[in-house]
């Protein structure tokens, strides 16, 4: 059925394979950060997004694990097994959660898209703190397909396919 001639929106279907950018923007390599515990993958593979605005959604299906107060890091638990970060910034731990407006809390089930946090990306650059979105798989799982470095992502883009 059709209301006002407007089509129904087609529901997106998403891979449990996948991790797909949480926010838009440029995608970069770990290796390109000045951080060594992301460029010397330490704590595991990734990506890196270089993000255009501040609405950060949630890049993989399941349960968030880990939501720091402070707003800067989430980790998530898939819902078949696989373990992933989304790192907001490096040191932003350091604004003590000026500029995170977070909207889940830990033990929250969420599906790719979902609202995570709000940043308000001009305080991050105004305390001197790289603002880039770090995406990693710290459970082992290898990466099978990558997007490449420079490429300009939207939000719900896949990024990478896991093994």
């Amino acid at each position: 059925m059709r209301l006002f001639g407007r089509k129904k929106k087609e529901k997106k279907v998403f891979n449990e394979n996948c991790v797909y950018a949480p926010v838009n923007g440029k995608t970069a390599s770990l290796e390109s950060l000045e951080d060594g515990m992301f460029s010397e993958k330490i704590m595991g593979d990734g990506i890196v997004v270089v993000p255009s605005d501040g609405n950060f959604k949630s890049p993989v299906a399941g349960t968030v694990k880990a939501a720091f107060p402070t707003g800067h890091a989430y980790g998530f638990l898939t819902d078949d097994g696989k373990e992933v970060l989304l790192h907001i910034g490096i040191d932003t731990v350091e604004l003590n959660g000026k500029g995170f407006r977070p909207h889940v809390k830990q033990g929250q089930k969420v599906s790719v898209g979902d609202k995570l946090v709000t940043v308000d990306l001009d305080v991050i650059k105004e305390g001197g703190y790289p603002s880039e979105a770090i995406l990693i798989v710290t459970s082992g799982n290898s990466i099978k397909n990558r997007i490449p470095e420079n490429t300009e992502v939207q939000e719900e883009d896949s990024l990478m396919e896991l093994e």
